[in-house]
Parts: structure tokens; C-alpha cells; sequence
């Protein structure tokens, strides 16, 4: 959907000659600036679906049960659940269980491909004005150690993976095209790689993005000016977790999947301590944080049916749904 519709006019010139911006962006078939009109975006999942419920930070297989267990008795209807410690540190066992788990529910699981500058030598990535490196591939090295973990994800039978850096998308969106990853295999592009306007989630899209996590700040207006600019889904933080702004949005959700469907509407939770890298030694607050999260989409999805009846979400196993659910697979080696 490069929404802008029809076909593109001569640009109108101020009085000094020059086009005016709005109608230079609108010949490139881009909205002409931020659509406070809000209009409803009239794409869906493929199953006809608006919506669809992700809870992120799962990370591991004991986060993933607490996630599913909430979910069948909250009745919450989750389809996608990210990870963002990274496929690196998760044992072969670890992610068999995760693997095997959601297959049983017919679940999306996304797993970040790390590593990062952040996590590594980097002293920018450390400075105040640095900090942008930080979610980066820092050099090939890395992006070859980033590589090493998307494929370890296919190897388990992941069909899904968070990417934060933008030449480790275009290599994902390469290989996948040449065949050297399943056909299936989702580039689900992180929050930490934002797409803040219109062209630059185009290009994003273009690269071999499968969803757009958008930055948590953004208006509704903004939010529907960049679905204009693409057809993927977008995946929007309905509460986001504090060191992404810890928003509480839950009463945007009936205009939010209005304007923005096909959206994940993603629960993160305010107020929550940063967890990342994960692993046992904060395993139960890992899981009582995945059971929050679970009990906040439950919240929002109540005030949805309230105002927005009519908007229809998908469901695990849904007809036509065509979820990316992991296929377990014989222990690789």
C-alpha cells in the first residue's frame, strides 16, 4: 500500500519556483506529512484479522510456559512472543523446549540475533552521544557472529528473528532469497532499529523486513502516515517498558488498530526492571514479568471490546492465519 493513491500530480510551486515539500513527497508516493486525520487502514493479516496479540520479552522456555499457562486462563489470545537476551544464550536444550512448546500452541516465537556493540568492546556504544551504536553489528566479525545465530535458529526450527542492524537485514533478505535460509523465515525488525518515518520503513520493507517494530513515542498520526508507506505488519508497544519511554497507551488501542492494522499490539510493562541478558539467575523474575505481561494484554484487549467490537484479532491454529510457528526438529548438531 504506497498510500497516497493515483496518480502522482504536477508538483505545485511556491511563489519563488520551488516545489513545495508536501507535494515532492506525495510524486514519490509518500504521504505528504503526518496523517492526523487518522484513516483506517484497510490492510489485514492474511486470515482477515486487524490484530494480533505479541507479549515480548519471553525469555526462555520457563517464561514461555508462564506465558502460555496465563494466556489459556487470562483467555488471551497470544499468536507472537520475542525474546530479546539472544539466540546465543540459550542452550541446545533450552531452545528445543521453547521450540517445541510454542509448536504445540501454534505460536510465533521471535528470537533476537545478537550480538551487539553494546554488549561488546565498544566505548561509543557506552558514551551519551554513542549510545546509537549500541544495537549495532559492530564490524563483520560481528555481523558473521550475528549470522552464526540466525542460522542456529533455523537449525532449531525458529522461523522467526529479531534483527536490530540495518546490513544484517539486507544480508538476511540476500540469503533468504538465494535459498540458504527457509523460504518461511521472518525478519522481524527491532525496536532498536527504528523506522520513524514513512520512507525509512520503505526501506526497511524493501530490505527484507516481515514487520516493523516502530518506536514507542510515536503519535497516531505519525503511526498511520508510515502504513501508508508500506503493506507489512507493524508491531507497536501498546505499554512499553521504561528504557523505551514507559508509555501506558491502552486507551489508543481501538484508534491504534484503526489506523495501524495489520498490527501486533505488543505489552510490554512499565515499571519492570531491565532483565536483558536473561538466564537462570533471574529466571523468577523473568517469569512472573511474562505473567504480567499476559494479565496487561487481558486489560487491553477488555477496553478493545469495549470500543472497538467489531475488530477482529487472530487466534493460535486460526484458519488462514499463516503464523511463522516453530517446526521442531531432530537435535542439530
Amino acid at each position: 500500500m504506497t498510500g497516497t493513491g493515483g496518480a502522482a500530480a504536477t508538483p505545485a510551486a511556491t511563489p519563488a519556483g520551488m516545489p513545495r515539500p508536501a507535494e515532492l513527497l506525495t510524486t514519490l508516493g509518500l504521504p505528504p506529512g503526518d496523517l492526523r486525520d487518522l484513516p483506517d487502514s484497510p490492510g489485514r493479516f492474511p486470515d482477515g484479522a486487524r490484530y494480533r496479540v505479541e507479549i515480548p520479552s519471553v525469555e526462555g522456555p520457563a517464561c514461555l510456559a508462564a506465558v502460555l499457562a496465563e494466556a489459556r486462563t487470562l483467555g488471551v489470545p497470544v499468536t507472537r512472543v520475542s525474546q530479546g537476551t539472544g539466540v546465543g544464550l540459550l542452550t541446545g536444550a533450552e531452545l528445543r523446549d521453547m521450540a517445541a512448546l510454542a509448536a504445540e500452541a501454534g505460536v510465533e516465537v521471535s528470537l533476537f540475533a545478537r550480538p551487539c556493540a553494546g554488549w561488546d568492546a565498544s566505548a561509543m556504544a557506552r558514551s551519551p552521544a554513542g549510545m546509537v551504536l549500541a544495537p549495532t553489528a559492530r564490524g563483520q566479525d560481528q555481523v558473521a557472529a550475528v549470522l552464526d545465530e540466525i542460522l542456529r535458529a533455523a537449525e532449531y526450527g525458529f522461523r522467526s528473528v529479531l534483527i536490530a542492524d540495518l546490513g544484517v537485514l539486507s544480508v538476511f533478505g540476500r540469503l533468504r532469497s538465494a535459498g540458504h535460509l527457509p523460504p518461511d523465515m521472518q525478519a522481524k525488525v527491532s525496536v532498536m532499529l527504528p523506522a520513524a518515518n514513512p520512507e525509512s520503513a520503505r526501506i526497511l520493507a524493501d530490505l527484507g523486513a516481515d514487520s516493523l517494530n516502530l518506536p514507542t513515542d510515536l503519535t497516531l498520526g505519525q503511526i498511520a502516515a508510515i502504513r501508508a508507506a508500506v503493506d507489512i505488519p507493524l508491531d507497536v508497544y501498546v505499554e512499553a517498558p521504561d528504557n523505551l519511554g514507559g508509555f501506558v497507551r491502552h486507551y489508543e488501542l481501538p484508534t491504534l488498530v484503526q489506523v495501524a492494522a495489520p498490527v501486533h499490539i505488543k505489552f510490554g510493562l512499565r515499571n519492570a526492571p531491565d532483565v536483558y541478558p536473561a538466564g537462570t539467575h533471574l529466571e523468577a523474575t523473568t517469569v512472573a514479568l511474562s505473567r504480567e505481561r499476559v494479565r496487561r494484554a487481558r486489560l487491553g484487549l477488555d477496553l478493545l471490546a469495549r470500543h472497538r467490537p467489531d475488530a477482529r484479532g487472530s487466534v493460535p491454529r486460526g484458519e488462514g492465519a499463516e503464523l511463522r510457528v516453530p517446526v521442531p526438529t531432530a537435535s542439530p548438531s
